[in-house]
Formats: C-alpha cells, sequence, structure tokens
C-alpha cells in the first residue's frame, strides 16, 4: 500500500512466512542468501560488498535478466545499483537499511529508509517491508509487484 504524508512516500508489503523470526534474520543478514532472495522476479543479485552489522554496510546490483522493451535499469541499460548502510539491527525482531540508487536520473535521487519487520504469529513469522522517502521514479504500482515478489522469494528460501 502507497502512502503520503508530507510529500514523503511510504510503500509497504506483508508476508506471513512459515519459519521462525531467527531463520529469516539470519537470511537477511548473510550476503549469500540476500542474493539468492531479494531479486524481484526477472533479475538476479551481484552483491559487491556485505557487512551485516549496524554502521556495516552493503553495495550491490540487480540485474534484469531479459528486460522488456523500453525497461532500462536505474543505473546502466540493465543494472540497478544501490548501495545501503545497515541503521539498526535488531536480531530477530526489525532491520533497518537506508538505500541509495546509483543513478544520474534525479527522479532516483535521496536515501530510502526501508525497515523490516519481524512478527512471530502463529504459523511463522509476519514479515513486513515498510520504505519511506521512495524516490519519484519507482512507481508505486511497479514496487508493490517488487516487494511482493521479493516476499515471495524469501518465502521459497526459507520455507
Amino acid at each position: 500500500m502507497a502512502t503520503a504524508s508530507d510529500s514523503t512516500r511510504i510503500d509497504t508489503a506483508s508476508r506471513t512466512i512459515l519459519a521462525p523470526p531467527r531463520d529469516i534474520f539470519r537470511a537477511m543478514t548473510d550476503a549469500e542468501s540476500v542474493a539468492s532472495w531479494r531479486p524481484p522476479k526477472g533479475m538476479h543479485a551481484r552483491i559487491e560488498s556485505f557487512d551485516a552489522r549496524a554502521g556495516g554496510g552493503y553495495c550491490m546490483a540487480f540485474i534484469y535478466d531479459d528486460p522488456a522493451p523500453g525497461v532500462v535499469g536505474k543505473s546502466s541499460e540493465r543494472e540497478d545499483r544501490f548501495a545501503g548502510r545497515f541503521v539498526e539491527l535488531l536480531p530477530y525482531e526489525r532491520i533497518v537499511e537506508d538505500v541509495v540508487f546509483a543513478s544520474d536520473d534525479p527522479a532516483f535521487a535521496g536515501t530510502m529508509r526501508v525497515t523490516t519487520t519481524l512478527t512471530p504469529v502463529a504459523d511463522g513469522t509476519r514479515v513486513t517491508i515498510a520504505c519511506a522517502n521512495v524516490p519519484a521514479g519507482i512507481g508505486p504500482d511497479d514496487h508493490q509487484a517488487g516487494m511482493a515478489s521479493t516476499l515471495r522469494n524469501l518465502a521459497g528460501f526459507i520455507e
């Protein structure tokens, strides 16, 4: 769901995953695991650096496998490159990341805050992603589809 408040857009997505928060947290803080599940459908990841600790960060790229006509990456024709900084890692509960896209297009400028919350529920863990200060160049429908795809991938990876 996309909302606007004081011109800051917040996009959210949630999914219940049939696994304990510990397993999900581990998959979110291990570079090899992240490369497996984080890219949305139609993309794969290249991890360039990854330091999963508060104050640490990462650099990675999502590469389009076979982009549709007219689809161009944020950083180059086939890539969305970005850097993230881990603001907070609260084991088994929450991960907060600040993400900056490598793009010459001002529509992708700014720092997007991604907060992932892990909430234990009867049948596993409710994983909620909230993205604040989403760059205007990321369409709300595309972002929703991408977040839903990422959560499906995470469920498939863990379950």
